[in-house]
Parts: structure tokens; sequence; C-alpha cells
């Protein structure tokens, strides 16, 4: 069902509660998401993305229920992975010709996936498109998250539409900030951005003091996927300013597998010790074959200390470690420290190699990690926390 969110703009997209991950399994949705487009109403009429692929039939008979498909004037396309752009076949089936305005790379990008050679207006930042008593404005946004993101920005409504920056997967019905669980929309922003956007955050940085310094007048923040920014949305830009600045906090992560529990009592002493040697420290524990990755790596952000053990499985280490390693490398933490620890049984290079991986990743290695034979005893339990405690 469409909603209206200003006199002249209205929400048509998809809201998908049953999305449980995206981009194939490389990121969770435990929330689902939505696939916002908006209709532009105005003396001239502009739609404004569309909605992922499997859904383009729904889109185009919903959108005919409220517009006459000829009536559109104008296609903005901000940004064309399929979750976007996968509904233009179809609607282009009923409304050949129209223009669809899109960076020189958006062009690329959608002839590459569809291989039409449909009614194209290149843009770039500063160019406009009067509606009437609206003007757009385009800004290119290279790499948030892909090299032909803009955003489009709506005079008259003070509304930007931002694609995939300030996003969230989250479904609702309710669709505003304002009328949601706050703590819930941050959560979900936060590893969006983690997940996403962080392996360019020197460019998500600059674009956004950028979009700052324009001074552009802003009711409504409203993105591809999650709630529209109605109540304070300069926060969410907040939000994006610190994450993108080499961002932490006073908390550790710890991250561990476990064949017969002998890592896990390790990882547990481990904690105590720093809690012990900094009671105001936050200390996450995390399952690397229980707990969520995607998770794991959202908290693995958060920490100014990062922790990541495993036993040694034939000379080397778990398949989970290995997968959150490797998710950690293209993801680009900055300024993070971590070291390593595990168990072994008659060898023990677990602890080594994942040092070195870590260190490959990016990270500030503190030392050389601790690693223990069997089952760890008590001895080696206080150990466990003596290294933890000296890691504070």
């Amino acid at each position: 069902m469409a909603k209206k969110i200003t006199n002249r703009v209205t929400w048509v997209g998809k809201i998908d509660w049953e999305l449980t991950s995206f981009h194939g399994d490389e990121l969770s949705t435990h929330r689902g998401s939505s696939y916002n487009s908006y209709l532009i109403r105005d003396k001239k009429v502009a739609l404004i993305d569309t909605v992922w692929l499997p859904y383009d039939r729904e889109f185009v008979a919903r959108l005919k229920e409220e517009i006459d498909l000829q009536k559109i004037d104008y296609i903005i396309m901000n940004h064309n992975e399929v979750d976007h752009s996968g509904a233009l076949v179809e609607l282009l089936r009923e409304i050949p010709g129209t223009p669809i305005y899109c960076t020189a790379k958006g062009e690329a990008i959608i002839r590459g996936h569809y291989h039409q050679d449909w009614n194209f207006v290149r843009v770039k930042t500063g160019d406009t498109l009067s509606l009437g008593e609206t003007t757009l404005t385009f800004i290119e946004a290279p790499m948030l998250h892909w090299p032909d993101t803009m955003f489009t920005y709506m005079s008259g409504d003070n509304t930007l539409f931002s694609n995939d920056g300030f996003g969230q997967h989250y479904a609702t019905e309710s669709l505003y900030n304002d009328r949601v669980c706050m703590a819930e929309v941050m959560q979900e922003a936060l590893k969006y951005y983690v997940n996403i956007l962080n392996p360019f955050s020197p460019m998500v940085l600059r674009k956004v003091k950028e979009v700052v310094g324009m001074n552009l007048p802003l009711d409504l923040i409203c993105p591809s996927h999650g709630v529209i920014w109605r109540e304070n949305p300069a926060q969410i830009v907040e939000k994006y300013l610190q994450w993108a600045d080499a961002y932490q906090e006073d908390q550790v992560t710890i991250v561990y597998d476990t064949m017969w529990q002998s890592t896990r009592q390790m990882a547990q002493a481990i904690a105590q010790g720093i809690q012990e040697a900094s009671p105001s420290t936050t200390v996450k524990l995390m399952n690397a074959s229980v707990d969520d990755k995607n998770d794991i790596l959202t908290e693995m952000f958060r920490a100014k200390l990062v922790l990541m053990g495993s036993p040694t499985i034939n000379n080397g280490y778990s398949y989970a470690i290995a997968g959150l390693l490797e998710m950690a490398r293209g993801l680009k933490f900055k300024k993070k420290r971590a070291a390593a620890f595990g168990s072994y049984g008659w060898s023990g290079e677990a602890t080594k190699m994942i040092t070195e991986h870590l260190q490959q990743a990016g990270f500030e290695i503190v030392n050389d990690g601790i690693r223990q034979a069997w089952v760890p005893d008590t001895d080696m339990l206080q150990a466990c926390r003596e290294w933890g405690t000296s890691l504070m």
C-alpha cells in the first residue's frame, strides 16, 4: 500500500518481512528489510528508485493503482544493485522511453545488468532537474557503497533521498524513525554500516562532511532500506560522522571457537581478568560457531581491543574463525588492537596463525598471544586472567 509522506512525496516501496539474509548469505537480516521507492508529484512527476527483482510485477501493479504510469516523466536511479533497480525492466515495458537519470557509472551498471538501450541521462554533482515548484539536485556519492551511488536532494520539501546511505535492514509498516523502537533502529543502522559501508569509511567521511557543508535544510532523510528519518534526521548524520572516523567504544570483544570447551574456558578467564582490571569496560564474549557472524563483526567494530581464540585443528584454526578473519580483512577496521589465544593438543599453530592474520587484516598486535596444551588447569586459568589484566 502506498503511503503519503508529504503533500508531494508518496512511498511506493515494498516491506519484506520474510528476508533473513542479504547479498547471498553475506549479511543477516533478523528484522527483515524494505525496498523504498518514492513517487514525487509536482508539475512534473519523478520516481526515485524501484524495488528488488522478485517483487517487480507486484511493484508495477501497485504503482498503477497509485498513478497512471504514463504520467511519470522521469525515473531517478540513485544506485543500481538489483534490490533497487530490479523493477526497471517490468516498468519500462509499460513506459518505454522514459528518461533514467543516473551517474555515468550507474548507466554502465544498468546496461551490465539488463542489456537494454534505455533513455539514459547522465548526471553529476550539482546538476539539477526542475519538477515545477521543487528542484532535484544530484550529489554523486561513489562507494557509498557502489561506484554508481548518488544522493538526490529535493528542495521545497527539504528531503534527501540517500539510497543505501543512512539505511538499515528493518521491516516496519510504521515507516518513520519516531514510530519504532529507536534502540532497534540504531542497532540495525550500525550493523548495516559495519557490514556494508565500513570498508569505504574514508569516502563516507568526506562525502557526509561535504553534504553537511552544503547547509541544506533537512526535514527528512529517505533511504532505500528501513525507516525514514523524520524526527531529528541529523542524528543519523552525526552517527555516520562518528562511525566513519576510526570508531571505537570502551569495549573488548572476545571471539572464540571451541571443540571440547578448553578455548571457551580460556576466553572466560581472560574476560574475568579484563573486568577486574577495568570494571567500567564492556566485555563481550561471542562464540564464532553459535553467534551470528555479522553481529560478531558489529561488536568487533565497537571494540578498542579484539581477542580471537581457536583450538588448533589440522595444523590450523577453525573454519568459523577463518571466515570471520577474512570478513574482517575486507571490512578494513581501523585503529583497533588485537591478540590471539587458544588451546591445542600435540601441535599449537593456531595462535600464531591467527596473530598473523589479524595483523594482515590491519589490527595492531599487542603481544604474541597465549596458548595452552590440552585442558587448562587452575594455574593456567589464573595465567589467562593475568594475561587479560595485562592487556588493560
